[in-house]
């Protein structure tokens, strides 16, 4: 399991535990809003919709800010115009960071996250030059003590994931991004919590920090996650165990 998905299902219960609800709502809300826009309001029939609508369950949004999130992407009330904008980054210790952002004012989003670098040690990269590192898959992490591994894997197998590895005290399940929704079903048919579960960017290698350049890349990833416009941040770094516990508890 990559470093940054480790610490992001640290910092999911975190978030959860301190209950920062608004921020989680205006990021949830943009994107079921630019998935209704782009692909309609029926999550039967549009993927991007279903994944947003997901994560709103997660955090848990009212329905009613979910159903006015969706009718503002159809048109049916009126809403802003949100643009997707990613941004490459170089970190400390050489850490390769892709954002992608939401915005309604790309100059401010802009000149916000350029600021965000600068205070936190980053630098903006050219084109392609970060994104190079990752790819697209889908993400699924399970704690060891929910389910017997040979059980996992005759689940998940079954349902199209391409791997499954076992860590210390998780499983960690990849798919292709089209049959994310069918492994994520086929658990829930046989009632497996999961701790994580989203598509996402995974590195096709990492960069492994520690000491002070590791304290300073989480503190300017956790800067980018924290910024509204930022709906997503993915990183390769490989960062000690006892770094991200420290960085949870603070």
């Amino acid at each position: 399991m990559s470093g940054h998905s480790k610490w992001k299902t640290q910092k999911n219960k975190k978030a959860a535990a301190d209950a920062v609800k608004g921020r989680l709502f205006t990021k949830a809300t943009k994107e079921i809003t630019v998935a209704a826009k782009d692909g309609g309001g029926d999550p039967d029939v549009n993927p991007r919709l279903r994944f947003a609508l997901a994560k709103a369950k997660e955090v848990n949004m009212p329905k009613d800010n979910v159903e006015k999130a969706i009718k503002k992407g159809t048109g049916e009330l009126p809403g802003v115009i949100y643009e997707t904008i990613n941004y490459e980054v170089y970190g400390p210790g050489g850490v390769a960071i892709m954002v992608e952002a939401l915005t309604d004012n790309k100059n401010r989003a802009s000149a916000e996250i350029k600021n965000i670098l600068s205070r936190k040690g980053g630098n903006m990269a050219g084109p392609g030059s970060v994104a190079r590192f990752f790819h697209k898959k889908g993400l699924i992490v399970i704690e060891k003590t929910k389910i017997e591994e040979d059980k996992l894997m005759d689940i998940v197998l079954n349902a199209g994931a391409e791997d499954m590895k076992t860590e210390d005290k998780i499983y960690e399940i990849t798919t292709d991004p089209h049959d994310f929704e069918k492994v994520k079903k086929a658990l829930d048919d046989n009632k497996v919590e999961c701790q994580l579960a989203e598509v996402t960017m995974v590195p096709t290698m990492t960069v492994k920090v520690a000491g002070g350049p590791a304290k300073q890349v989480l503190a300017l990833v956790e800067a980018l996650e924290d910024y509204e416009d930022v709906q997503n941040v993915y990183a390769n770094f490989d960062i000690p165990d006892e770094i991200l516990e420290q960085t949870k508890k603070e």
